[in-house]
């Protein structure tokens, strides 16, 4: 097999070059999917002849094509088989006119089509002739849901080892990705480029695209060959990768691969994204023996973890990269993105964003790595990756509190890095532990003490900074899901970081969702997003947080002043234009694969759609306009000198309190000494642990109230009560 597509794919290629764009003339199409075809239900093996143009299917059935079912597209109802056989005659009164060819296919599970009994495309199955009981890979069709079929070309040198003078068929076999599979579906089109004015077939589809046939671009060109394989959803597959890509200069598919030439595993990725026309990927970078391979690309720092993010649902395709660039540009990291033009299998795919997956790294998020051996001390405090999104099967524990704005809602967190299931459960129960005691004294009564309130426990600048971008965006997904959070070695810092950014592709719009979100005129705060019973549940510490003068005035204060620069109109338009520029070419294919100026995409926006790429950047300009004068005039909080917000230092935290197995000490000095004693004065444990965290086991003691004495190396001595439950 991979031979057979390697050859197939220099084929392609060798046949994209600038003759071909001189020499077609015009496209006509041979075969539409609802002509009359011949088809036999895969309920057993054909004859092995089936593909061949002289095999007689006049005791096959006929009818209309497509063939399946229950997919909402068939034209003729097949029972539920594993396969089906489609053969289908057309005439070419004329080869020497067709310079190139190209079938469309929009299918249910995988297929493999044959020109005269050879092999001209395929998709999610080896073996060189599938049998009828084959299974392929999970593949949803696209047109049910607003989307294209996929294009596969039919290069001029297949062209003349396939297609014959007169009579020639076309054979297709779809299978099904597993044998109880409840829909198939089965679509098929093949068109020619023809080199002069006549006319030889019918007029192409209404959706029609003909393939590039000199492609250049001034973008990164991100070139995808699965060998056949149909993307699943997991397990990565292998595949190869090429990354061409010249800056200031055109790249074209006939260009050598000078930034990445090698392999990679790819898997589909993205929740309400994942079923978009233009599909998200994530992938790695893998070495010859299939290992991680880390590498520089595009710029970026070396890893081995990618992401390419769809534009489906962003006509602009700045949406990420504006929420991504201010959030770095305020001094916190978020993910480097580069815009690119994507082939997957020779088909091309439109306009990328690729880039960095969030991921513990010191080029990414630079927090302490937590391996599985780290169950004490301070090695045990930090390393930590965790968000609110939707949860799968045991991979988040539930908060022990509720929103402010929600009572009786349940906020989970989900551990994104290192995963659940890689995570020891000493590790599991302090993050868990410590987040708890950041909420306990969230929603405690003295919530806003310098001392024992929740700023011990976050960086309020992070937060602050994050709110920012969220309300900047009026982003619905800023706080319920995909919304960061990190913590890193207490010996480094022992607060909680709000970030990365991440997901902004249905933020900066009115979207017809939760009221807070349809002001036409700029209004609604994001933040409060829990009035709309939304899931996942957001935790919405913020609502509890903007009680706190600190936290209130310094959003208000670092709010205006990045108005004065970062945040001004003239900075944030001189970004959206230089992106738009970038794309001005890019943007003409995108839209000739996607059909969305003027249509409605995914999200539900208010704001009728613009009919062209330069009316989307006008629309977006507009619309943060009018959101950042609301927010000019109704930002939250109010002045605060710098000398206002010093206070006193925090010195020590020890959580959770209260207590049933396990009490954390962590100190911004080292600890040399620790003893608890019982109310009375009783000494009951001593330990010396050198070290600025300390796990006190404390599971064997009653429950009551209890002291914990504590001495630094530096002589400070200190006390704190805790309760044993």
């Amino acid at each position: 097999m991979h031979k057979f597509f390697y050859s197939l794919a220099v084929l392609m290629f060798v046949s994209l070059q600038p003759a071909n764009a001189q020499q077609i003339n015009h496209w006509e199409t041979a075969i539409f999917s609802d002509d009359t075809w011949r088809y036999f239900p895969g309920l057993s093996e054909p004859p092995s002849t089936w593909r061949n143009p002289t095999f007689n299917d006049t005791p096959w059935a006929q009818g209309k094509g497509g063939f399946g079912y229950e997919d909402g597209d068939d034209n003729t109802i097949i029972p539920s088989c594993t396969s089906v056989y489609l053969r289908i005659k057309f005439t070419a009164a004329d080869t020497s006119k067709i310079i190139l060819g190209v079938l469309h296919m929009d299918y249910d599970d995988a297929f493999v089509a044959y020109l005269n009994d050879v092999e001209i495309a395929r998709a999610g199955i080896n073996g060189q002739y599938p049998a009828y009981n084959a299974l392929g890979a999970n593949h949803d069709a696209r047109m049910p849901t607003g989307g294209l079929p996929e294009s596969f070309t039919l290069s001029k040198a297949l062209l003349t080892k396939a297609l014959k003078q007169g009579t020639n068929v076309l054979a297709i076999q779809v299978h099904q990705s597993s044998a109880n599979s409840s829909d198939m579906s089965s679509n098929a089109w093949l068109s020619f480029g023809i080199k002069n004015k006549n006319t030889y077939f019918r007029s192409t589809p209404t959706w029609f695209y003909a393939p590039e046939t000199v492609f250049s671009t001034n973008l990164p060109l991100i070139l995808i060959d699965t060998e056949g394989q149909t993307i699943p959803d997991e397990p990565k597959i292998n595949a190869r990768m090429k990354i061409i890509y010249r800056e200031g200069e055109q790249n074209s598919l006939a260009d050598s691969a000078n930034v990445y030439d090698g392999w990679i595993g790819i898997e589909r990725r993205g929740s309400s994204s994942y079923n978009y026309p233009q599909r998200p990927y994530a992938l790695e970078t893998r070495n010859d023996t299939m290992g991680n391979l880390n590498v520089s690309l595009l710029g970026m720092p070396k890893e081995n973890d990618w992401v390419l993010l769809s534009n489906y649902n962003d006509k602009s395709f700045v949406r990420n990269i504006l929420a991504h660039e201010l959030f770095r540009r305020m001094g916190h990291y978020a993910p480097r993105m580069r815009l690119a033009e994507v082939y997957v299998n020779g088909s091309y795919e439109g306009i990328y964003l690729f880039g960095e997956k969030i991921k513990e790294n010191k080029n990414r998020v630079n927090i302490s790595t937590l391996r599985p051996e780290d169950n004490e001390g301070d090695q045990l405090s930090g390393g930590y990756i965790f968000k609110t999104d939707y949860t799968g099967y045991n991979d988040y524990w539930t908060s022990n509190y509720s929103p402010v704005n929600r009572p009786g809602g349940r906020v989970n967190f989900v551990y994104y890095e290192p995963k659940a299931e890689e995570l020891t459960e000493a590790q599991k129960n302090y993050i868990k532990a410590y987040v708890d005691t950041l909420e306990g004294a969230l929603y405690g009564p003295s919530f806003d003490s310098q001392t024992v309130g929740y700023r011990n426990f976050i960086d309020v600048h992070s937060f602050v900074d994050y709110f920012i971008i969220g309300e900047l965006s009026r982003n619905v997904d800023a706080y319920k899901k995909s919304r960061f959070f990190h913590k890193t070695r207490t010996s480094k810092s022992k607060l909680v970081y709000s970030g990365p950014t991440w997901d902004y592709d249905w933020a900066w719009k009115n979207l017809n969702d939760c009221y807070l979100l349809r002001n036409m005129d700029g209004a609604g705060w994001a933040y409060r997003i829990n009035e709309c019973n939304v899931s996942p549940v957001p935790p919405s510490w913020e609502v509890k947080m903007l009680e706190d003068k600190y936290f209130s005035s310094t959003l208000y204060n670092r709010y205006f002043k990045l108005r004065e620069g970062l945040l001004s109109m003239q900075s944030m338009n001189a970004l959206i234009d230089s992106v738009a520029a970038l794309l001005s070419e890019a943007q003409v294919r995108h839209f000739a694969k996607f059909r969305l100026l003027g249509a409605s995409g995914p999200a539900p926006e208010i704001d009728a759609p613009s009919t062209t790429y330069a009316g989307e950047i006008a629309k977006l300009k507009n619309w943060i306009s009018t959101r950042v004068s609301w927010l000019d005039d109704n930002m939250l909080g109010s002045p605060f000198t710098d000398a206002e917000l010093v206070g006193e230092e925090v010195q020590l935290l020890m959580f959770p309190n209260p207590v049933q197995e396990t009490l954390y000490v962590e100190s911004e000095e080292v600890l040399h000494s620790l003893t608890v004693y019982s109310m009375t004065g009783a000494e009951l444990m001593r330990l010396r642990p050198a070290t600025d965290v300390v796990a006190i086991p404390v599971s064997a003691l009653p429950g009551g109230h209890y002291v914990v004495r504590i001495v630094t190396r530096n002589g400070t001595t200190l006390s704190r009560k805790f309760e044993k439950r």
